[in-house]
């Protein structure tokens, strides 16, 4: 605080009583408190005494310099705005290429793809366990003949790409790079990013395949492979956005995303690997929710934190190594069917806050995602959202234009001294995986989620169109897409094809490889990522391949909780 720090708490004190509390006398407060989403508590006011006791010029400092809270390039978007990467993929590949194509040619500057549902579990679409699951989240993706289609003619050597896809992320990986290569582009010229993130499917999303160890295993395994064979790839998205998903708070998402990052990174430095050789590569994905300066502050924390522990506790020299570096969505569970062109406003907020704190990368939510996966014209208009703030609104001008406000900076503090109070927690119970093990973040996550719902009936929280401003009369219909009459069937017929006219041969000796190096104990020797290349080039199926590491591996059932 400065060193007129006395004469602005007298300021203060009359200031409340002579104008605060007559004002509130003559029209009290509409609220007995506020707080924010995450149930901070919000002061009335903010100033020079909310300021941190630290040096701001050490915890704020300047673009582009450590600690790296007033974002992580020195010009901000001045140089470079951000990604627009929207999230797409329906139906057979032949669909989301089109799509793809149509929102390039609309200005997306990024491809992010989704995967449906039997592929996020590792089923070939004709499995039993697929059945009336094709296509509705997503593209399917049963070999690599649908790879190759679902990328023809994308310019990959220009553009990166980002596949949310966990379990299967390493064979899936494989399948793009070896149709990439098929394409001409060599893998060190591939740019992209694949989630990968496995620990925050135990904690969140639930769509786990293998157990806690074998999965850590094939996370390590993509990031050395990807520090040797893809110096451009981003192999592990540690993602807070499915925790946001789930009910957490701020920062709970914040803290459980980057411990989980801590877990990736002592894994790959107990397989022999050197910080900054992998961890310049690691990137983040969080949710960007609708409490406005809340996002802001978390975003700004979460550079911080991040470059705090890469220095301080794993020794990385490189500065690009404590770079938090992250992709952004905006808030699906935020997103309501009543009244769904509401959700246009609800969207373009979060992404400004996204924007504001300076994301690299942003994925806007279309208004009728509550629905449905998006029609073309609703993701056109979720592109447009970005485009607008980009163009429009005059944030690009200046970095960090929120930097230095006393309400910004007071809340981005107390988010860090949160996030390391849950950070000193799981160091205590003995790591991450040792505390999804136990169940913890999932206890944490539930009791938040428990707190804003009795809010919410309480009408302490409201929401426009469900319990504020309820327009009982409202027949609002917008259009519902629907997977395209004979994709299915063409996606079959590509898959029953691959199948006879592949080398059969060849197939068997992949995946025996694949169930020979998977039963010895993880090591750079054992590294699956080569026998997954092997199998994507001899048409060896996903669920061929997910099918011999069940075997291995074994399938992870999570404890009822009761």
């Amino acid at each position: 605080m400065s060193d007129r720090s006395g004469e602005w708490a007298a300021r203060r004190r009359a200031w409340e009583t002579e104008r605060l509390d007559p004002a509130r006398e003559r029209a009290p407060e509409r609220k007995g408190s506020f707080s924010t989403i995450s149930d901070m508590p919000i002061d009335p006011l903010y100033g020079p005494w909310s300021a941190s006791e630290t040096d701001a010029l050490e915890t704020v400092g300047l673009p582009g310099e450590p600690p790296f809270t007033r974002g992580i390039h020195p010009s901000g978007y001045r140089s470079r705005l951000w990604t627009m990467r929207m999230f797409a993929g329906f139906g057979a590949a032949e669909d989301t290429n089109a799509r793809f194509r149509q929102l390039l040619s609309a200005g997306q500057t990024g491809l992010s793809i989704a995967y449906d549902m039997p592929t996020l579990y590792g089923y070939d679409t004709d499995d039993p366990e697929a059945e009336g699951e094709f296509g509705t989240c997503g593209v399917a993706v049963s070999s690599l003949a649908d790879m190759e289609v679902l990328l023809a003619g994308l310019p990959l050597d220009k553009v990166s790409t980002s596949m949310t896809i966990n379990s299967p992320a390493a064979p899936i990986w494989a399948m793009y790079i070896v149709a990439a290569e098929k394409a001409g582009v060599a893998r060190d010229r591939l740019e992209g990013t694949t989630q990968n993130d496995i620990l925050k499917e135990f904690v969140a999303q639930k769509e786990f395949l293998f157990p806690p160890a074998p999965s850590m295993r094939l996370v390590t395994d993509t990031i050395e492979f990807g520090t040797r064979e893809l110096p451009r790839w981003n192999t592990v998205s540690i993602s807070g956005y499915h925790i946001r998903e789930a009910g957490s708070t701020a920062v709970q998402e914040l803290a459980f995303t980057i411990a989980d990052g801590m877990a990736y990174v002592e894994a790959a430095l107990e397989r022999g690997l050197r910080i900054d050789d992998f961890a310049p590569r690691l990137s983040f994905f969080f949710n960007s929710h609708s409490d406005f300066f809340e996002e802001v502050a978390k975003f700004r924390a979460s550079r911080r934190i991040w470059h705090k522990l890469m220095t301080e506790r794993y020794g990385a020299e490189n500065e690009r190594s404590g770079w938090m570096r992250f992709h952004t969505q905006t808030a699906g569970v935020s997103l309501t069917p009543q009244q769904p062109l509401n959700n246009l406003t609800r969207v373009a907020l979060q992404a400004l806050a996204a924007v504001l704190g300076g994301t690299q990368s942003l994925h806007t939510d279309a208004y009728d995602e509550a629905l449905a996966v998006p029609t073309a014209e609703a993701a056109m208009l979720a592109l447009r959202q970005q485009q607008i703030i980009a163009e429009e609104s005059g944030v690009d001008a200046t970095v960090d234009p929120l930097g230095g406000s006393w309400f910004v900076e007071a809340l981005t503090d107390e988010t860090e001294r949160q996030v390391w109070r849950y950070i000193d927690e799981i160091d205590r119970r003995g790591g991450m995986v040792a505390a999804i093990t136990e169940g913890y973040p999932q206890n944490e996550i539930a009791d938040a989620a428990y707190r804003f719902q009795r809010e919410f009936d309480a009408g302490q929280r409201r929401i426009v169109g469900i319990n504020a401003y309820v327009d009982e009369s409202e027949e609002t219909r917008v259009p519902v897409l629907a997977v395209p009459e004979g994709s299915e069937e063409r996606h079959l017929a590509r898959l029953s094809r691959t199948r006879a006219e592949r080398d059969a041969s060849a197939v068997e000796s992949a995946l025996r490889g694949l169930r020979d190096a998977a039963t010895r104990p993880g090591s750079s020797e054992t590294n699956l990522m080569p026998h997954f290349i092997r199998c994507a080039a001899a048409y060896a199926t996903l669920g061929e391949q997910c099918a011999v590491l069940r075997e291995v591996f074994g399938e992870y059932r999570e404890p009822v909780a009761v």
